[in-house]
């Protein structure tokens, strides 16, 4: 069973990477040897934007490399997903949607269906809920599951922590992860 939370900030700890550091902690602390649990970030990566080349619907995988591979991969691969942004001007970052515009090619074959999701949006006052929306269509487009979401607010590196609903609501996320993937186990599904 694996567990993939991915940060789509610019900023390697920054209040998204922080969030879903949380569950990720928490699922670590409470779960069993056979959860695994994985942190990536966008931060620095090369993710290029999709082109609409439409080259994907022949090889069914992107075309324009990078770094979005290794993590496709990687979403390919987990039980659950986590996945977060910061808002920018009312909307996910450039470099989150670059990676969701990406997963175009995962389409064609409903490669990611039947997954779970937590999408998870950080604002500094306002624009969240279209962040969410963002992310609640990708996960939907994808057929994933939805495990909920968290919204959280700060600014400055670490002010989502203060935010003592977005934390209480972290926990009670890895708790769900922890219940959904030992309710899997015991039934021997995957």
């Amino acid at each position: 069973m694996k567990v993939l939370g991915i940060s789509g900030s610019m900023r390697n700890q920054g209040n998204t990477a922080m969030l879903i550091k949380r569950i990720l902690a928490h699922i670590q602390a409470e779960g069993c040897s056979e959860i695994d649990t994985e942190f990536v970030t966008l931060a620095g990566k090369d993710i290029k934007p999709c082109i609409g080349c439409e080259l994907c619907r022949d090889k069914k995988w992107c075309v324009r490399g990078g770094d979005w591979d290794e993590i496709a991969e990687k979403v390919m691969d987990c039980d659950v997903l986590i996945i977060g942004a910061p808002t920018y001007f009312y909307d996910v970052n450039g470099q989150t949607k670059n990676f969701i515009d990406r997963t175009y090619s995962l389409y064609h074959d409903r490669k990611l269906g039947g997954k779970n999701a937590v999408v998870v949006a950080v604002c500094a006052d306002r624009g969240c809920e279209r962040t969410l929306e963002t992310l609640e269509g990708f996960v939907n487009t994808h057929n994933f599951s939805s495990l909920g979401y968290i919204s959280g607010r700060g600014f400055g590196e670490g002010e989502v922590l203060k935010d003592e609903h977005a934390v209480k609501k972290a926990i009670d996320i890895a708790e769900k992860i922890l219940k959904l993937l030992s309710n899997t186990h015991r039934e021997g599904k995957r």
